[in-house]
């Protein structure tokens, strides 16, 4: 038996999130266990850094499944390509300890969500848009707001019976890359769709909808003020896991 860890870059737009679900339903996860099945001759179960949602896509993505196949990881991987969508594609084939689990073994997870000021015909399969222009500098301020530890219950789709609530976030901030708005924020764990909500509170207040003030009352109390929606999920990426 071994422990096999892979990296999975994908486009989400066509899958309904990195999750297995009912059968006729095509996710992340399910495409690469079948392709997996057919090749190993034995069911697999991928266990992943993180979950994202339907349209979510994903530049590095870390994997592991365990196996009692002898075949070499490089030739699994190179298997696995040649029947996937072209839509994913597995690279870095490693054995890894048994104790490894990509999901529970990560120390750290970074997001980044792309957004433009005015709709994209190329572009818009991979960035939000906020039909206007942003100020940058607002957006940082709330985006400093973000790191540490705190309760983001207010920002996620997160069950407030939920106790596990709290998140510690590493670095959280705004950049511009040519014609795209970056935002980039790494942390310990996610509450589902948290990032989204963030993206959609920090360009509300781009566009002067929100004060820095009234986003610090949200963040400390949890008590939502101000219309609050996810941003669109094809701005989002799981952009890498740290172990």
């Amino acid at each position: 038996m071994k422990n096999i860890r892979m990296t999975v870059e994908y486009d989400g737009t066509s899958f309904a999130g990195w999750q297995r679900q009912s059968f006729g339903i095509m996710t992340v996860q399910g495409e690469i266990e079948a392709a997996l099945r057919m090749i190993l001759q034995e069911p697999v179960s991928l266990a992943a850094a993180g979950r994202t949602d339907k349209g979510v896509h994903a530049r590095e993505q870390t994997a592991n499944f365990v196996t009692h196949s002898l075949m070499e990881p490089s030739r699994i991987v190179h298997s696995l390509n040649s029947l996937l969508p072209a839509t994913i594609r597995v690279t870095n084939p490693l054995e890894v300890s048994m104790d490894f689990h990509a999901r529970h073994s990560a120390k750290e997870r970074q997001y980044r969500y792309f957004v433009t000021e005015e709709h994209s015909a190329v572009y818009g399969r991979f960035a939000g848009c906020s039909c206007g222009p942003l100020d940058i500098a607002v957006m940082r301020r709330i985006a400093a707001l973000v790191e540490g530890v705190h309760d983001f219950t207010a920002f996620s789709k997160e069950n407030r019976d939920n106790p596990d609530r709290i998140c510690r976030v590493y670095g959280c901030k705004w950049h511009r890359d040519r014609r795209f708005l970056v935002f980039q924020i790494s942390a310990n764990r996610f509450l589902r769709s948290m990032v989204r909500y963030l993206v959609d509170a920090m360009t509300s207040a781009g566009k002067g909808l929100l004060s820095v003030e009234e986003f610090t009352r949200v963040l400390e109390t949890g008590v939502v003020t101000f219309p609050l929606h996810p941003a669109p999920p094809a701005g989002l990426f799981l952009w890498k896991a740290r172990y």
